[in-house]
């Protein structure tokens, strides 16, 4: 099976690279980014090209089987415009590529930002569907393309993930270890006793395994999440208690410190954004029961297992980042104001 993964030489696609090239797939990479993987290089091609260049969505294309997109614009972008270029022309851009090259499959991934924040849980598949922030809202767009393709003969598979983590993975989350290597406390919005659910990258990956190869996936459409999870005082704390920093939860008033967080948004010194901070006090997890079925998939890891995995991988390699920041999962973000922030907790 030969798969192209656009995206692909970043957190999610090289952790899909490992997994499909262990299944003995033929392995495409397509990004932006050059590939830095010492174990990937020269076992996958890697192509440097953008999914916003129609032409050179139609050559990365050309003899395969399936295509897994996970190129996107992050809401740390805070650009509409290149949010929508990304995330909605670029996904039309790989669709009809991967249409015009007779692809058996494309596996879109969109987001559980498109339930927005809604006081019924667990979400399913068929939840209303509310996407907040520029983001969420082009994720719809998103799969509202990927319709359109069906209709048109492209056997289309969506799958909405909840934030997954994993072994590279900083973005966000290294702000968070970073505030917990340093033994400070960690502002939580509200008392902390909603539940938030996570993933794996690796649950993740083995969901996209089965997606690719299983024709129970035909042009439907899966939640996939965690199935252990606690509330957020729980799963934090337990990293907490892991991390033997002395670092320890602290909870503020959630409505407060949502306008707090928007007014520093607006004026560009914070990296959270409406998704991270409207969100971060209320329930938020999806059924995974339609995966399970059609798929045979079972999620293996924990909320805190996996949040104790990363930054225990962070905690050996964060010295490798010291004075880099960027906009994807990869590297850490810039802090801004918030530097400033940590030094009172």
């Amino acid at each position: 099976m030969r798969t192209m993964v656009t995206g692909g030489t970043g957190f999610l696609g090289c952790h899909i690279a490992r997994r499909f090239l262990a299944e003995g797939a033929g392995l495409r990479l397509v990004d932006l980014l050059p590939l830095e993987e010492p174990d990937l290089i020269g076992r996958a091609e890697a192509v440097r090209a953008d999914v916003r260049d129609a032409a050179a969505m139609r050559d990365a294309c050309a003899g395969v089987d399936v295509v897994v997109h996970t190129a996107a614009a992050l809401p740390i972008q805070g650009s509409r415009a290149v949010i929508e270029a990304v995330n909605v022309s670029g996904t039309e851009n790989v669709l009809g590529a991967a249409l015009a090259a007779g692809v058996r499959r494309v596996i879109a991934i969109s987001s559980t930002a498109l339930y927005g924040i809604p006081e019924i849980h667990p979400l399913y598949e068929t939840s209303p569907l509310a996407p907040l922030g520029l983001y969420g809202e082009s994720k719809l767009k998103l799969e509202q393309a990927c319709q359109r393709y069906r209709e048109k003969g492209l056997d289309v598979t969506i799958v909405r993930p909840k934030t997954f983590i994993g072994t590279g993975r900083l973005g966000l989350f290294q702000i968070l270890f970073d505030w917990i290597q340093r033994g400070k406390k960690i502002p939580i919005l509200g008392p902390g006793d909603n539940r938030y659910q996570l993933l794996a990258v690796t649950d993740l990956v083995d969901a996209l395994w089965r997606m690719a190869t299983l024709d129970a996936a035909h042009n439907e459409l899966f939640n996939v999440g965690a199935d252990r999870y606690g509330t957020v005082r729980e799963d934090l704390g337990a990293l907490c208690a892991h991390a033997g920093t002395g670092s320890r939860l602290l909870s503020v008033p959630a409505g407060p410190a949502q306008v707090v967080l928007r007014a520093l948004e607006l004026l560009h010194l914070s990296p959270l954004v409406e998704w991270h901070y409207k969100t971060a006090a209320k329930d938020s997890f999806v059924s995974v029961d339609k995966a399970k079925r059609l798929l045979g998939w079972q999620p293996h890891k924990s909320n805190a297992e996996v949040l104790i995995e990363t930054y225990d991988w962070y905690i050996a390699h964060y010295a490798e980042y010291l004075g880099k920041v960027g906009l994807t999962h990869r590297v850490p973000w810039d802090q801004k104001v918030l530097k400033i922030v940590r030094l009172f907790f």
